[in-house]
């Protein structure tokens, strides 16, 4: 299939207005009383990591990233300023792709992971920097809120011992107290900006809700909002309304099947509605210095594979509970993975590459992964009928790939 990337160069350049777009990029398509002339916005999806100190935050956070940017050490707060790593989504549809289009480029898409420093009782009222750190959380759209499930007596606990279930809540609480208090003090002046025209209802009622809910002890994205309500107090940064993903840093030994307290840590996730992935911050760690040919032997002899461990399983949680997908440009130029959310049109998705490619879209030629794999040429699968043009209203599939054709 053609790139995108070179029809792109070639319109744009016609109209006098190329930008390159080698980064990756997210989009949302937003109401409000403002005008929009596009629903591209240009940013990194953010996964923010926390939890007690010492429990391999900042030692998962250097294997998935294959740094060592983040201090791992064995004391509270060896992390004071907050790591970010860039890391490729792995994606083994690039290289067939790729293979078959003889791309010279292979570009896969990002997830971008920020290490914060271990919380502590009190975060929430600013204990061990906790406003600092807080405020860095508000900015991500997910958590993975690691929590350790090992015992190693030479590994220092801040409570003296380990339990999964006591230092998640402890975490939980402190991010629900902090939005308690945020949400209280703009129920304050909201009815005051309702009536000033500087607040909508759908604010007001919003808060009245997250407000009850929080009180009940639960986090804030348990409670029910409509699209415009949850839209209103988007810009909070509400920290329980945030996507959540435990994982439960085990030892080497028990990643294949988990321990008694990865069991306890997932009855407590169901009861919140959040999912719970099995890591070892040490084993990733190891994996980083092996040979890639001597990564499957050695997780072989742990009893799991690359895919159910680590960044994989991360991944594919951040991309089911954020609700997004992946779809394809490839060609002789490159071939490369977009991320965008599930649901989107197919100028939503060109918006992502370029905001020329959505204001004016065409049409999309599209086929299916599967479909080009099977045939093994893009000239094959047309000759099948497996090319389609789809237009405004289509709604793009996992796995699409995608050739868009727009004049601006």
């Amino acid at each position: 299939m053609l790139s995108v990337t070179t029809f792109a160069v070639a319109s744009l350049r016609q109209c006098g207005a190329f930008v390159s777009k080698s980064s990756f990029t997210r989009s949302f398509s937003v109401t409000s009383k403002r005008a929009y002339s596009s629903t591209t916005l240009n940013m990194k999806l953010q996964t923010a990591i926390v939890g007690l100190p010492n429990v391999g935050k900042s030692t998962l956070f250097n294997a998935l990233t294959e740094s060592q940017g983040a201090e791992a050490a064995n004391y509270p707060f060896c992390t004071i300023e907050p790591n970010v790593g860039i890391v490729s989504v792995p994606d083994p549809r690039l290289a067939v792709l790729s293979k078959i289009n003889k791309s010279v480029k292979t570009v896969p898409t990002a997830l971008e992971f920020v290490d914060v420093a271990g919380l502590v009782k009190g975060a929430s009222t600013g204990e061990g920097l906790g406003n600092k750190f807080l405020a860095t959380i508000r900015q991500c759209d997910a958590i993975v809120h690691v929590v350790r499930c090992f015992e190693d007596e030479n590994v220092i606990h801040v409570d003296g011992t380990v339990d999964p279930v006591r230092d998640a809540e402890l975490i939980n609480l402190e991010l629900a107290f902090s939005d308690l208090a945020q949400v209280e003090k703009r129920l304050e002046r909201i009815k005051k900006d309702i009536k000033a025209g500087k607040a909508t209802a759908e604010e007001g009622s919003a808060l009245e809700k997250i407000a009850e809910i929080l009180n009940r002890n639960e986090p804030a994205r348990n409670a029910e909002l409509t699209e415009a309500e949850d839209l209103a107090i988007k810009n909070m940064g509400l920290l329980t309304r945030k996507k959540m993903i435990y994982a439960a840093n085990v030892s080497d030994a028990d990643l294949a099947n988990g321990n008694e307290m990865v069991e306890k840590l997932k009855a407590m996730a169901v009861q919140e509605g959040a999912n719970v992935v099995l890591v070892s911050a040490q084993v990733e760690a190891e994996l980083v210095e092996l040979e890639p040919d001597d990564r499957s032997d050695f997780l072989e002899s742990l009893g799991v594979t690359i895919e159910d461990c680590g960044l994989r399983a991360l991944v594919r949680e951040a991309y089911d509970i954020l609700e997004l997908q992946t779809y394809f440009t490839s060609g002789e130029t490159e071939t490369r993975a977009w991320t965008i959310k599930e649901g989107w049109t197919a100028p939503q998705a060109a918006g992502v590459i370029h905001g020329d490619f959505e204001r004016g879209f065409i049409r999309a030629e599209t086929m299916s992964y599967d479909d080009l794999v099977e045939c093994g040429s893009e000239a094959e699968a047309k000759s099948k009928g497996k090319l389609r043009s789809e237009g405004k209203e289509y709604i793009v599939q996992e796995g699409d790939v995608i050739l868009f054709r727009f004049n601006v």
